[in-house]
């Protein structure tokens, strides 16, 4: 895929999504980095279901704190991980209150030495939370990028680095959403529904299959 085409790409997905957000459901910076730190190895639908009660009795990190293991764990039972989650989440409360007056921190540094949270998340936060021009790269974008000859890598970090340099400008803060959405619901796994990708002439991807 060459620059012109890359253009083409995320202008097309622009037109279709003028303003594409994340799936995941929350109402602050908190409650957003607490619902990326539960997604790892879960689906965003499965996170929406556990945080929508879990949010209402515990939006910050204080009251999160306070509703101990148990607490935590109650709501998120059906989410992967979940005891190693709640864990994880708790102590990244504490450290939330101890070393950032309760606030999300908007630096990578402070964000990745938070427990449970990778450099995903981080540029998941700095992304949706403040608007950086960040590339989160997950399974999706991972197989998107290289399926499409848009960032080919050998890993996430890798196809990260490559988006960064080829997506334009104007298209940065959005793109890891449409590439997110593409994969999940166009772009797939097992068999990409070539029949229905509005971008499917600017793809590398051969043989093109007739799903949509």
């Amino acid at each position: 895929m060459n620059d012109a085409q890359v253009e083409t790409f995320f202008a097309t997905l622009k037109a279709a999504n003028p303003q594409p957000e994340t799936e995941l459901e929350f109402t602050n910076a908190f409650e957003l980095l607490a619902a990326v730190l539960l997604s790892a190895q879960a689906t965003d639908v499965s996170v929406n279901k556990a945080t929508r009660a879990l949010f209402v009795l515990a939006p910050t990190p204080q009251r999160m704190l306070a509703l101990g293991v148990e607490g935590v764990e109650a709501h998120i039972r059906t989410i992967g991980l979940y005891r190693t989650k709640a864990k994880n989440l708790l102590e990244t409360c504490r450290l939330l209150i101890t070393r950032h007056g309760g606030q999300v921190p908007r630096s990578r540094e402070a964000l990745e030495a938070l427990p449970g949270v990778g450099r995903k998340t981080a540029n998941v936060v700095l992304n949706v939370a403040f608007g950086e021009p960040t590339m989160a790269v997950d399974t999706h974008i991972f197989r998107v990028g290289n399926r499409t000859g848009l960032a080919p890598g050998k890993d996430p970090l890798a196809v990260e680095q490559v988006l960064l340099k080829r997506v334009p400008e104007a298209y940065r803060v959005d793109a890891h959403h449409w590439l997110i959405l593409h994969g999940r619901y166009v772009c797939q796994a097992r068999q990409p529904r070539c029949g229905a990708c509005q971008v499917a002439a600017l793809c590398d991807h051969q043989p093109k299959t007739a799903a949509i």
